[in-house]
């Protein structure tokens, strides 16, 4: 996660972003601070919550997303 993004909002802002995404501010900043991992979950929930200026992609490198994207156009 973005430190540039999560920072650049109001404390309001920042725990409506955390609820959009279906956890914690306090996870959200250990995320970025910490180096904890993030699931393919949560990183899919904040792309949608930032509308894809924090790419899943960038959260958790283990998954192949691309992979997902290419069987959702192939279905």
């Amino acid at each position: 996660m973005s430190v540039e993004y999560l920072s650049s909002k109001s404390i309001e802002d920042r725990d409506y972003f955390a609820k959009a995404c279906g956890t914690t501010l306090g996870n959200l900043q250990q995320i970025i601070y910490v180096n904890k991992k993030c699931s393919a979950e949560l990183a899919i929930n904040i792309d949608k919550a930032s509308n894809g200026e924090v790419s899943c992609d960038l959260l958790c490198p283990g998954a192949d997303f691309n992979y997902l994207r290419a069987q959702a156009l192939t279905a």
